[in-house]
C-alpha cells in the first residue's frame, strides 16, 4: 500500500521538480543509487519495470527506504496496463509513471487514490488524461515530441496543465533553466544522472553531487 497520500506525492514532485528515473536488475545497487540521490535532496524516485523480477527488486526498495530514506517517495515507471500497475501498488508504489496513457491504469490508481502520470505525445493525448483524473502528464519523449516550445505552446490555451518532461533532461543550468522557463511543473532525468562509470566503480558520491547541482539549477 501506498505510504504517502495523493496530495503528498504531487506536492513533493512540485517542490523538488526533479523525479530520478531508474532501474537496475541488483536490488544492492538499486539501494545505493536510491540513497545516492536522497542524500543530494531527492524526495521522488521512479523506479522503471524494465526487466524480469523488477518487482522483487522494487519491493526491496520499499522496504529499504522506510527505514534509511524515510521521506523518500518511491514509484513506479515503464507501466502500461492496470494489472502490473495494480501489483506495484500493492508492493507499496506511491506513484504510477507510464510512456503511453491507458484509461484502465487511471481507473486504478483513482480507486487507490495514488497519483497517474501518462505518457502523452499530443495535447489531445493531454486533454484525455486530464478528463480522465491524470493532474500531472509526462510528455515523452520529450526532445522528439517538441522541446521546450511544445510545454510553452500546450500552455497557452491550456495553462491550468502541470507537465512533467522526460527524455532530453540533462543536470546543467543551461538544459533545465530551458525546460522550467518554458514551463514545466518538475522534470524526469535517467541516465544522464547516472554516469555508467559511477555505477560501475561504486563511486555513488558522483549521483549526490549531480542530484545537488540539479536541484539548485531548478531552485535557481
Amino acid at each position: 500500500m501506498a505510504k504517502f497520500s495523493k496530495l503528498e506525492v504531487l506536492n513533493t514532485i512540485v517542490r523538488t521538480g526533479i523525479v530520478p528515473v531508474y532501474y537496475n536488475k541488483n536490488s544492492e545497487t538499486a539501494r545505493n543509487v536510491l540513497e545516492a540521490c536522497y542524500l543530494g535532496g531527492i524526495r521522488a524516485f521512479e523506479f522503471t519495470n524494465r526487466g524480469d523480477f523488477a518487482q522483487d527488486v522494487f519491493a526491496k526498495l520499499v522496504k529499504y527506504a522506510a527505514k534509511e530514506c524515510p521521506e523518500m517517495i518511491l514509484g513506479v515507471g515503464s507501466i502500461v496496463d492496470a494489472p502490473t500497475a495494480s501489483m506495484y501498488m500493492q508492493t507499496g508504489a506511491n506513484f504510477v509513471v507510464g510512456p503511453l496513457f491507458n484509461p484502465d491504469v487511471a481507473k486504478v490508481c483513482n480507486r487507490r487514490l495514488v497519483p497517474y502520470t501518462p505518457g502523452c505525445g499530443s495535447v489531445s493525448e493531454i486533454g484525455f488524461a486530464q478528463e480522465a483524473g491524470c493532474d500531472l502528464c509526462k510528455i515523452f519523449p520529450a526532445g522528439s515530441v517538441g522541446g521546450v516550445s511544445f510545454v510553452s505552446n500546450i500552455l497557452a490555451p491550456m495553462p491550468w496543465t502541470m507537465i512533467m518532461a522526460t527524455g532530453s533532461v540533462e543536470p546543467t543550468e543551461e538544459n533545465l533553466s530551458a525546460w522550467f522557463r518554458s514551463g514545466v511543473t518538475a522534470v524526469g532525468m535517467g541516465s544522464k544522472l547516472f554516469p555508467k562509470e559511477a555505477i560501475i566503480t561504486g563511486n555513488f558520491q558522483v549521483i549526490t553531487d549531480l542530484c545537488e547541482k540539479a536541484l539548485k539549477y531548478v531552485k535557481k
